[in-house]
């Protein structure tokens, strides 16, 4: 089977500010969903809770157990905190933009790794510019494509390790401020977090924690997300929802063709999207299990990180501040 060598290019504008202009002059009703859902924030005192908790219950465990408890029950509250980070990202909590950030802050601190302010950065740029490889930190760099291939071996590789990768897309992306008094913050508070565990639990507490973040996004039926999102698994549609019963647990995350037709519109109201303009999104191919999924990335040599789409466009959305919302001038854009 001959290897793809390099990723799909196209000289179209991405699908979604098209999609939404189509939707909101067949559907005004649409524009109803957007907002705030301050709610939101119980989910994340809960979820840090239940890390935390779970934590201290096995500080005097068994290794077999850490693993286990990190895989099966961590993996999907720490998946879940993502999304809340993402949530926060797009400021659908509160108005206020630095409430937000607190919020994605406080979400991230049981992940370990500080990254809620950095992905607010990399992720607006995301949708504004879906596919130009130097703004869109979502699109694996041309080295790790090549490295990966579209080997088995490689691609456990890659998932088990997909944190580490995502850190070398940053130097790629030379347009966008990577630190400020946020990050400082964020990582402050991260270091803080992480003394007290330790002090207070010790290692084995950190180890569920850390695996926990690994399974999360890695080897582990959860890490077809990524694959979901963007990679080209039916032609050449360039994003891909999930139906299937995870979104109960990972707050209608799966919903990504809505999410990027309408970023301002909240996790808890997007399915309300899709039922209410069926058309648009059945005639879509999407996923109903991220289960088969993973095990269909991990086997089908057909499927590699070059199996996504680039271009040179960027559109009519301008290269703004990081600061300002973009996403927000893009929404009302549509």
């Amino acid at each position: 089977m001959a290897r793809q060598k390099d990723f799909i290019y196209s000289s179209k504008q991405e699908p979604h500010r098209t999609r939404t202009r189509q939707i909101l002059q067949q559907h005004p009703e649409v524009r109803k969903l957007i907002g705030k859902n301050s709610y939101t924030v119980f989910a994340i005192f809960g979820l840090v809770a239940f890390q935390v908790v779970l934590s201290w219950l096995l500080a005097d465990r068994s290794w077999w157990l850490v693993v286990g408890a990190a895989y099966f029950l961590g993996a999907f509250a720490d998946h879940a905190l993502f999304v809340m980070i993402h949530e926060c990202a797009h400021h659908l909590l509160f108005k206020s933009r630095s409430a937000n950030r607190l919020a994605g802050i406080l979400a991230n601190l049981p992940q370990l790794f500080p990254s809620s302010i950095s992905f607010e950065r990399y992720h607006i740029k995301h949708h504004s510019f879906q596919g130009v490889p130097e703004l869109d930190a979502d699109l694996p760099n041309r080295w790790e494509a090549r490295l990966i291939s579209n080997y088995f071996i490689g691609k456990v590789f890659w998932l088990l390790f997909y944190p580490v990768f995502q850190v070398f897309r940053i130097s790629r992306l030379k347009e966008i401020k990577p630190f400020d008094k946020w990050v400082a913050l964020n990582f402050a508070m991260e270091i803080i977090f992480i003394t007290v565990m330790w002090i207070w639990l010790g290692p084995k507490a950190i180890s569920f924690l850390l695996l926990s973040f690994f399974f999360s996004v890695g080897l582990h039926p959860l890490g077809a997300r990524w694959i979901q999102e963007h990679y080209l698994t039916h032609e050449q549609q360039e994003t891909y929802s999930y139906y299937g019963v995870l979104n109960r647990v990972a707050f209608n995350v799966g919903y990504h063709n809505e999410h990027h037709d309408f970023p301002s519109i909240p996790w808890n109201k997007l399915p309300q999207i899709r039922k209410t303009a069926p058309v648009f999104y059945n005639s879509l191919y999407y996923h109903t299990s991220w289960t088969k999924l993973f095990f269909r990335f991990l086997f089908d040599r057909e499927i590699s990180l070059f199996s996504r789409v680039i271009r040179k466009e960027r559109g009519k959305v301008k290269l703004t501040d990081e600061s300002k919302p973009d996403l927000e001038v893009a929404e009302m854009e549509h």
